[in-house]
């Protein structure tokens, strides 16, 4: 197995005058979950249609378990799964006879795996898909994917339409998925799934790639949020290196704090004896926004 079951460089795709991929790098290491986050339009599902080889990239490499997409397609899809966020099915086919056809395109399924995820996800296999709600179409997909024994999975928001019981069962798959040394692209705007699963993140806009790399990488370059509440002296905290946006609201006081300041500034705090303290790194969605909200003001400044 390649060191990365997915492996795109540069990638550039062009529809008429509108450039959808803009030099984009994207990699998943073999046997890792990545995660794939954007705002609607940064290419995401352009992305994942060059990755299938329903798509030719106009430039740029990608690699997908070291084939390429375009020309080896037929193959790849022996190997690796595909659940999108809107699944349409044949409405005179019963979950269980898709779940058998869509099992047979990857190179078959287990029946006791088979069963094992009908019973995770609660789906009726029995019944016409014309009778399914949103929820229970986006399981037959997921039964059919997690059931089969592909080396790759690539997710394009995957638990649209579940409930947050089936939420937990699709993220326990997951772990289970990674344990077994198989790989995972999930693309998902559920910020906790991601941050619950994923390995590596990548963050793209406008088709090309912000930030690539472990959410502690991310979080390192990213403030603390510190909540404390202190009879007195928090006005010495205000022109301390490192401390940003304190606000004092009576005895309750809040601001952010650099990474690597964190350590001195805490000393000082203690020194001002809290009555409570609460420091969290930034979640993955604060850290999505910032690099967003970032690269928009650099764009708006350099329009100046």
């Amino acid at each position: 197995m390649p060191d990365n079951a997915i492996e795109v460089v540069g990638l550039v795709k062009r529809y008429g005058s509108v450039t959808a991929l803009d030099g984009l790098d994207l990699s998943v290491a073999t046997g890792q979950v990545t995660g794939f986050l954007g705002p609607n339009g940064a290419g995401k599902t352009t992305t994942i249609r060059i990755l299938l080889g329903l798509l030719k990239a106009d430039a740029g490499r990608a690699q997908v378990l070291g084939l390429n997409p375009w020309t080896d397609a037929v193959a790849l899809h022996r190997r690796l799964v595909y659940v999108p966020g809107d699944v349409a099915l044949w409405p005179n086919l019963t979950g269980g006879q898709i779940i058998d056809v869509l099992g047979r395109l990857s190179g078959g399924i287990e029946k006791s795996r088979k069963q094992e995820m009908l019973e995770r996800f609660q789906l009726d296999p029995t019944k016409k898909t014309r009778t399914y709600s949103k929820g229970n179409r986006q399981k037959v997909a997921l039964v059919a994917a997690l059931a089969s024994r592909a080396e790759l999975l690539l997710l394009d928001e995957p638990t649209s339409g579940l409930d947050p019981l089936m939420e937990g069962q699709f993220q326990e798959c997951i772990k289970q998925v990674k344990a077994e040394g198989r790989s995972v692209l999930l693309s998902s705007h559920i910020f906790a799934e991601v941050e619950s699963l994923a390995d590596t993140i990548c963050i793209i806009r406008e088709g090309h790639t912000i930030e690539q790399g472990t959410l502690a990488s991310m979080r390192h370059l990213n403030r603390t949020q510190v909540r404390t509440d202190l009879d007195s002296g928090a006005d010495t905290l205000r022109n301390l290196d490192g401390v940003h946006d304190l606000a004092v609201d009576g005895s309750h006081v809040t601001f952010s704090v650099e990474l690597s300041a964190l350590p001195s500034v805490l000393d000082r705090l203690s020194r001002l004896n809290p009555r409570s303290l609460a420091a969290n790194p930034p979640s993955l969605e604060e850290i999505f926004l910032s690099y967003y909200h970032t690269d928009v003001a650099k764009d708006q400044g350099s329009q100046k």
